[in-house]
């Protein structure tokens, strides 16, 4: 979500959910509210630039300055990029320094242009969505419909720092999500990796702990930047708190295709886990 003025808002979600997006939004607008939410899909489109010379590709395709000091991490701004006006938003979901180009869908093909053949010296390479989920996957960002639905909470997926309970303002859910901080966690979304296979995590694979069933892998994916089979899944403790001790104090397994195979689980992403290369 990104605010473009004190009174305007641009929201993205997936292609897959953005038809229930905007109609939750709709439904909530207040009765009383001075307010509207539509759909802008076709006036925009959006190229990906990241990586780490992602900084030196793009400062040569605009004037504004795109250091860290003038333009950090997590905030957007509109540039002048190919005789385009562009909203370049400095976020990302492959866990490298990147921004996401949102563009008047009439000169998407210029800026495209213009990105290609500057980016040739910068090494530049078209990656598709399998790379982009390979890349997600070792940073541990999780992916709505798989990891996150609207059956698990944010503090079960480990998201608990993007809700401000403190708010003046209420927000739907509030109250359960204290009530559930205060208690514990039961269960809580971790990540998971091979330790001594090539074997593929898919979905939906059993994760063993000292034994006993306790979760199942929600998405995965090859590593190829860490070199490992990669998954996320949500384990559960059954006679207690699924805190950092239980997570961090049992032998993992995850079950492939009848076979267990050893793995290592954490809370962390297996890549930067201190966004390093993403915040610089």
């Amino acid at each position: 979500m990104t605010r473009e003025s004190e009174t305007r808002f641009l929201i993205v979600t997936s292609a897959a959910s953005s038809t229930r997006d905007l109609a939750w939004l709709q439904r909530h607008i207040p009765s009383d509210a001075r307010a509207v939410a539509f759909d802008a899909t076709s006036s925009y489109a959006v190229l990906g630039l990241m990586g780490p010379r992602s900084r030196e590709l793009l400062s040569q395709l605009t004037d504004t300055d795109v250091s860290n000091d003038a333009f950090p991490f997590a905030t957007s701004q509109v540039i002048d990029l190919a005789y385009a006006r562009v909203r370049a938003s400095r976020i990302t979901y492959v866990g490298e320094l990147g921004w996401e180009l949102y563009i008047p869908t009439e000169f998407a093909q210029g800026v495209f242009d213009a990105i290609a053949e500057t980016g040739a010296s910068a090494e530049l390479a078209l990656a598709g969505y399998h790379a982009m989920n390979s890349l997600r996957m070792e940073k541990g960002y999780r992916h709505w419909g798989h990891d996150i639905t609207d059956e698990d909470t944010p503090l079960d997926a480990g998201l608990g720092f993007a809700v401000a309970s403190n708010k003046k303002a209420p927000f739907i859910g509030r109250d359960a999500l204290l009530r559930q901080r205060e208690k514990g966690l039961r269960r809580r979304l971790v990540q998971a990796a091979l330790t001594e296979s090539n074997a593929l995590l898919y979905h939906n694979e059993p994760i063993w702990r000292d034994g006993e069933l306790v979760g199942r892998i929600t998405s995965g994916m090859f590593g190829h930047t860490v070199g490992r089979p990669l998954g996320m899944g949500y384990i559960e403790c059954a006679s207690g708190l699924a805190d950092a001790d239980f997570v961090r104090g049992g032998r993992y397994e995850i079950e492939v295709a009848g076979e267990r195979l050893a793995a290592e689980v954490q809370l962390r992403g297996f890549y930067d886990p201190n966004n390093l290369r993403v915040k610089t």
